[in-house]
Parts: structure tokens; C-alpha cells; sequence
């Protein structure tokens, strides 16, 4: 059975549902690595924010933190926010594994929102397939100058993908020199989303 024939039978996940699942995972990551976390989920040409928690929330701000977390709320991001799908980590993960995701780009121009924005279509199907076969998105200063994202995709009891959950924040501590993500943060967010994903059934004997 397609995935296609699959959602038609199947109701959406509620994104109210989605959030009071991921609530305390999403939290705990924030913790753990000090940036900023999203949850998202494909709605309408784009991926919709269910959840979000600032950076480093929960965590006493230490000299300059209370900058970085103004900026953070500058951002605007909060529920219901809309992420485009071919620049935003979590966008690529829906993008990757939704069918939905996929054809809604069909026949839209891929906007370029900074000079490492992926426009050309056949370079952003080699990087859709490169998140299918490790199980994780990056974007790094393709939807904004100076910022970072990395996600990885939210399962549900049958294993297809329903969300995704990521962290954002400054390149210069989501990346290495040469731009690369950093191993450790794609480690906690991949346990993040198996975590979320386990909420929902995922892996569980039925």
C-alpha cells in the first residue's frame, strides 16, 4: 500500500495532540543543548510550527545569554508559524518523507532567501535523498544569514512520518569550521525524535 492510499484512510495527528507529546522531550533537549527547539508539522504548502521552546529557557542566563535570548524572540517564531519547506531543516525532513510535502512544491518557484538557499531542483532531490538514507536534515544559512537548523523525523505507529523535530540557533555553535553539524548535537536530536516518535506508538508492540 502506497503512503499515498495510506493517508487517505488515516486522520491526521492533531497538532495540539503533537505538542502535549513532545512537550516534555522538547523541553529537556532545549536544555541539554542550549538552543532553541521546534516541532513541525506539514500543513498547508509549508512546515507549521506545534511547538516551540527558546533557547536555553530553562537554563539560568549566564553574561551575554540574555541577548542571544532576545534575539531568539525577535525571530518571531512561535505556534502556527509557517517555515518554508526547501530551506528550513525541519521542512526538508517533510519534504523527504511526505508525499503531501513533495507535491506541494510542483510548479512553485524554490524562493532564494540568502546565497545558500537550495533553488535548483534537481540539487534539492540529491538532498532530500541524503536525508532519507541517514535519517536527518541540516540547513545551514539558507533560510537566514549566521543561523543553523538541524531535524530529524517524528514517526508515528506505523512508521510513517508525521513531524519533525529540530534545534535552531548561531552557525558558529551548531557547525564545526567547516560548516559541518555538529555530530553530538545531530545525536541528541535524533534520540529527541525517536523519543517523540515512541509517544506516539512507534516501535510499540500492538
Amino acid at each position: 500500500v502506497s503512503p499515498d492510499l495510506y493517508r487517505l484512510g488515516t486522520p491526521r495527528l492533531d497538532l495540539h495532540e503533537l505538542r502535549a507529546r513532545a512537550l516534555n522531550w522538547t523541553d529537556a533537549l532545549a536544555a541539554r543543548a542550549e538552543e532553541a527547539v521546534a516541532v513541525a508539522a506539514f500543513r498547508d504548502s509549508a512546515a507549521v510550527v506545534a511547538h516551540y521552546v527558546f533557547g536555553g529557557e530553562r537554563t539560568r542566563p549566564t553574561h551575554g545569554e540574555h541577548d542571544r535570548l532576545a534575539r531568539d524572540r525577535e525571530r518571531g517564531i512561535t505556534v502556527g508559524t509557517r517555515l518554508p519547506l526547501h530551506a528550513d531543516a525541519l521542512g526538508k525532513v517533510l519534504l523527504a518523507f511526505d508525499p503531501g510535502a513533495t507535491r506541494s512544491l510542483v510548479g512553485k518557484p524554490l524562493i532564494s532567501l540568502t546565497h545558500r538557499t537550495i533553488t535548483d531542483r534537481v540539487a534539492l532531490q540529491r538532498e532530500l535523498a541524503l536525508v532519507r538514507d541517514r535519517g536527518w536534515a541540516a540547513d545551514v544559512e539558507e533560510q537566514e544569514p549566521g543561523r543553523a537548523g538541524i531535524a530529524a523525523p517524528i514517526r508515528d505507529r506505523g512508521g510513517y512520518v508525521v513531524a519533525a523535530v529540530g534545534i535552531d540557533g548561531p552557525v558558529r555553535r551548531l557547525c564545526d569550521d567547516r560548516l559541518r553539524p555538529s555530530v553530538n548535537l545531530v545525536a541528541r536530536v535524533q534520540q529527541t525524535a525517536r523519543s517523540i516518535s515512541r509517544e506516539l506508538g512507534h516501535g510499540t508492540q500492538r
